[in-house]
Formats: structure tokens, sequence, C-alpha cells
């Protein structure tokens, strides 16, 4: 018995064990705390007479949506709503991803800039847009900057086919014929050649030290081949192009204010911090190897090209990953300016039926996964660019 009690002494002295039991411990403590939290919901839900679970994606929604990707009516379902607000959010914020880091790239390579006006122009770019608030940025483009802008029966026109007013931009719709999948079909083909021409480019010049103008060359097969193809099959497209009738334009394709003010405050909100990461890439590389390429001539285009850009852009990955990431939760403004993304669909489902704790999981689900499969994205490009040391 007594040495049974010593072992037992023994292994709570044990420091593993010890931290196991306070580990089991704490986590018996937040089921506890999760159980009561859940019996204590829906006890308030039952007195108050509202149901629980996602059954109400299935009723008719009868919630009138102005931008929608897909076929919406409000005789559709939650359901469908609540997915059309998914469709609008990741649409947003892929396009704000793109050129938001083609931005940040510009303005971070200006910062490091010799021309003192270019420095310093990009140096207020970055300091201005990072200490304003996101939703304030967004509240002066839509009611301020595009509130400027013409009325509907006096639209700015610049070309044919183009109307600019405060009802939004109008361009000429694209509409496909017969034979325009050939076109499709060329322009895949064009990019699969253009990147069979690199591959065999760069082995070309390890092998005898011949550098072949590579971007150049794909661009121009990845324009020439579509076209190409597009004319010799008689054009098989048309355009449709808006036409003002009463009060508002019908046809073509329409940038909504919302959607352009929400847009425009991403990618500039965005850019300010992939830009000081640029910057912060760009002065992280080693002096010497630029002094080595101007002391061998190399044209300052080239250097910024092939010496500065690819190892500065190689360390910012981790630090623009946060970015992305708050890029897609900030899409969540949105509501402020009336764009009808996840959470200003969401919030009006919740004033309907008032169902707040399933529409909240579901906003957390949806931004939790979108999250991942960009962190998981970036970090396996982060893996693939990384120098491996011997």
């Amino acid at each position: 018995m007594k040495i049974l009690v010593s072992q037992i002494k023994q292994s709570f002295n044990n420091i593993s064990v010890s931290g196991l039991v306070g580990q089991m411990f704490v986590l018996g403590l937040i089921f506890y705390g999760s159980y009561f939290l859940l019996l204590t919901t829906q006890e308030n839900l039952t007195a108050r007479g509202i149901d629980s679970g996602f059954k109400f994606l299935n009723s008719e929604a009868g919630l009138p949506i102005s931008d929608s990707l897909i076929e919406y009516s409000p005789a559709k379902s939650y359901g469908t709503a609540f997915l059309v607000g998914i469709l609008n959010t990741l649409f947003v914020s892929f396009i704000a991803i793109i050129f938001a880091t083609i931005l940040g790239v510009i303005v971070g390579v200006g910062r490091t800039s010799k021309n003192w006006v270019i420095s310093k122009v990009s140096a207020f770019f970055v300091e201005t847009l990072r200490n304003i608030p996101l939703l304030l940025t967004l509240l002066f483009i839509y009611t301020v900057a595009l509130g400027t802008l013409p009325r509907a029966k006096t639209p700015f026109n610049p070309i044919e086919g183009v109307f600019l007013s405060r009802r939004g931009l109008y361009l000429p719709d694209p509409i496909a014929h017969d034979g325009f999948g050939l076109v499709v079909a060329a322009f895949f083909a064009a990019i699969a050649i253009a990147y069979f021409f690199t591959k065999w480019a760069k082995k070309l010049q390890i092998r005898t030290g011949r550098a072949l103008p590579k971007t150049l060359i794909s661009l121009l097969v990845i324009i020439v081949l579509p076209l190409l193809v597009f004319f010799i099959l008689g054009k098989p497209m048309s355009l449709e192009y808006a036409e003002l009738k009463g009060f508002n334009f019908v046809g073509g394709i329409v940038l909504k204010p919302e959607f352009s003010a929400l847009l425009l405050g991403l990618i500039l909100y965005t850019a300010a911090y992939i830009g000081e990461n640029v910057r912060s890439g760009l002065q992280s590389v080693p002096a010497g190897q630029i002094e080595a390429a101007r002391a061998l001539r190399v044209p300052k285009s080239v250097i910024i090209r092939k010496v500065l850009l690819p190892q500065a852009l190689r360390v910012t990955i981790p630090a623009t990953t946060n970015d992305y990431t708050s890029l897609v939760k900030n899409s969540s403004l949105a509501v402020a300016i009336g764009y009808p993304d996840m959470v200003s669909i969401g919030g009006t489902i919740i004033g309907q039926n008032g169902q707040a704790i399933e529409i909240i999981a579901m906003w957390m689900a949806v931004y939790m996964t979108i999250n991942l499969i960009i962190s998981a994205l970036m970090n396996w490009l982060n893996s693939r660019v990384q120098i491996v040391e011997r």
C-alpha cells in the first residue's frame, strides 16, 4: 500500500502528468461552460418563441437583392439569398486582392525610388490610408467622390458605349455567338504554349547563356493567337450597348456605385499595407548585389525586375498573407454603403426571422473557411519560393 501511494505521489510530481491533469481540468471547464451557454440560449429562444436550427434556409426569402452573380428573385429561399451574399463577397475580394497586389508593388517600389516626387507621393499614399479607418475611406468614396458624378440624364461619355453617372459605370455587354468557344479554346491553348515556351527558354539560357524575351513572346502568343482565331471565324461576338430609357440606363454591363466604392476602398487601403511590405522587402536585399549590378552597367529597370523584386517579394509573402485575410474580413464593411455582401444579406435575414445565432455561425464558418484557404495557398507559395539552404 505504501508503495502504491508513493508511486501516485511520484506521478503527480512528474511535470508532464501534472500538466496533463491541468489541461484536462481546463478543457472540462470549457466544455461545461459551453454546455451551460447552450442550455441558457435554448431556454431564452424558447421563452421568446424563436425557432432554432437551419430549417429557415428552405423558406421563401421575399428579399430583393440588387447585385447577384447568379439567377435570383425574391421568391427564392433564404439559403439562395445567403449564397448570393457569399458569391458577392468572394467576387469583390478576389478582384480587390489582384489589383491591391499590383498597386502595392508599384507603391513599394516608388517608396524606395531616388526620385524625390515619386518617393514622397508614395509615402503620402501609405501614411494617409494606413492611418484613416477603412470605413471613413469607403464613406468618402461613396458619398463625396462618386457623389460628384453627373446625373443619369447627362452622363459622362468618354467613348462610344461607355457611360459614367451616379447610377454607375455602364459598359458594352459582349454577346457570344456560334464559334466563340473555339476562341476560348485558342486562348487556353496559347497559355499552354506560352508556359512550355518559357520552360524551354529557361533551359536554353542555362545551356547556352542565350536569353530570350520570354515575357514579351509569351504575351504576344496569348494575345495574337485568340485574336487570329477570332477574325478567321468572322468575329463571333457582338456588343450590346446601354441605352438611356426614362431615368436610368437599360442593357450593357453596369458597375454600380456601391460595388465600385467598396472595391476601390479595399484596393487603396490594402495596397498601402502591401506597399509597406514591399518597401521593407526591397530594403532587405543586400546592397552589395545592387552595387555589383551597377558595376556591370545593368540597366536600372533590369536591376529592379531581376535582382530586387524576386528577392523582395519572397520575404513579403507572410505579411501579405495577413493583408489578404484582412481584406476579406474588411469586405464586411460593405453593409455601410449598401452593397449586398454576405453580412448585409445576413443582417436583413436576422431582421426578418430573428435567428441571429445561426446567421452569425454561418458568417464565422464562411470567413474562417475563406481565410484558411488563402492561408494554405500562400503557405504553399511560400514553401515553393523559399531558398533551400545547404
